[in-house]
């Protein structure tokens, strides 16, 4: 008899971890499921805001400080082109331009210095390219490599986390309106040529008055040259014929 009822309470508790088990994949799946909905509306929202906006051109201003001096600042006009790349044309002169060089050995260090660092910022400006706008793809590979997680979701607002979404290592976080279905805003942690080459950005999204998402303004911090580039988005009107 006690034989038979210590059968019995472990076939009770073996069902009981069965049954907990069962419930704690359900919870998995569900969870899964919830985040692939979600990212599938994120994809959905980010294709639709960039057709919009190829049919509006608009000024960018830039702002570029070395260890917190203004060193350049310059406005573009910008479009997309018919490769899908965004063009851009200077306007007018930008500040820092038009100083004589300076001669003789201080003035070759000078010109050293200013082309290093313009090879670094060009470097960084391909980096950015990988991240700038939001890649669909790129969101739907992270999740199906298992990387992409939620982060919290309130008022609204979800946040989501792509680890290795363009280079190992890196992440980004977007935060996503979920009633008005757009980008509220995103953050970007990755790095040049090693980890501890550190390049941050954060773009924050306004909405133009048919509803079309863009960026309003980024700020890039490469913290290996203590370099920080502002950049502002304003004028957009649709694109002249």
């Amino acid at each position: 008899m006690v034989l038979i009822k210590k059968v019995v309470k472990l076939g009770t508790f073996t069902a009981m971890v069965a049954a907990g088990t069962l419930r704690s994949q359900d919870k998995a799946g569900a969870a899964k499921q919830a985040l692939q909905q979600r990212i599938a509306e994120l994809k959905e929202s980010i294709a639709a805001n960039q057709a919009k906006l190829r049919t509006y051109q608009w000024v960018e201003t830039t702002e570029i400080r070395l260890k917190g001096e203004m060193k350049k600042r310059e406005q573009k006009e910008c479009l997309y082109g018919p490769d899908g790349q965004v063009q851009k044309t200077p306007i007018g002169d930008a500040e820092g331009r038009g100083k004589k060089p300076q001669r003789g050995l201080k003035g070759k260090i000078v010109e050293k210095k200013v082309d290093e660092l313009k090879d670094y910022m060009e470097r960084v400006g391909s980096l950015v390219k990988r991240y700038v706008p939001p890649d669909p793809q790129k969101i739907q590979a992270s999740f199906q490599a298992g990387k992409a997680s939620p982060d919290r979701s309130r008022d609204g607002i979800a946040s989501l986390i792509f680890q290795d979404y363009a280079k190992p290592g890196d992440k980004v976080s977007l935060a996503f309106n979920t009633a008005a279905k757009k980008l509220q805003n995103y953050t970007v942690n990755t790095y040049l040529d090693s980890p501890q080459d550190i390049v941050t950005l954060k773009a924050e999204f306004s909405s133009l008055p048919d509803g079309t998402n863009h960026v309003a303004h980024t700020l890039l911090n490469a913290t290996g040259k203590q370099i920080t580039v502002n950049a502002t988005n304003s004028n957009y009107r649709p694109v002249s014929q």
